[in-house]
């Protein structure tokens, strides 16, 4: 069997404060796809207007600059993606989706696969939950 092609691939809602994304979080994703963390297939703009409807553009129509970075298969979102995930915005919000291919665990699918095996299940932890946790056990002395 050969090399899979995409490792796994996520989508990740960011929501936003304001109705554009902070320089900063632009700078953080452009930071991991240049470090080869992550792949970033497609990104769009989705907001949610204050009667619940849900709109969005592809990241050529955003006017959002992620400077020379390439997305690796724009349109992969589909609209129904959009739909389901913009819906469980709060009404008045807008926000980043991105698809992102982890390239740190594209090779360990790839062996996996071809060892015959495959994942079980995959739970992503909030990092603001990931952080309480560790701060409750240090402070108790459980950590450190």
């Amino acid at each position: 069997m050969e090399d899979l092609e995409f490792g796994p691939v996520e989508l990740v809602l960011a929501a936003l404060p304001d109705d554009e994304p902070d320089r900063g979080v632009l700078d953080a994703i452009a930071a991991l796809v240049e470090a080869g963390t992550v792949r970033l297939i497609d990104l769009l703009h989705i907001a949610r207007d204050e009667d619940g409807r849900v709109t969005y553009l592809e990241l050529d129509e955003s006017g959002i600059d992620l400077g020379p970075l390439e997305l690796a298969g724009a349109g992969l979102a589909s609209h129904e993606d959009v739909q389901e995930l913009g819906g469980s915005l709060p009404p008045g919000t807008s926000a980043l989706l991105l698809v992102v291919e982890f390239l740190w665990a594209k090779d360990l699918a790839s062996r996996l696969a071809q060892a015959g095996g495959f994942v079980v299940d995959w739970v992503r932890i909030p990092a603001p939950a990931v952080n309480a946790v560790v701060a409750e056990a240090a402070a108790v002395g459980k950590v450190g």
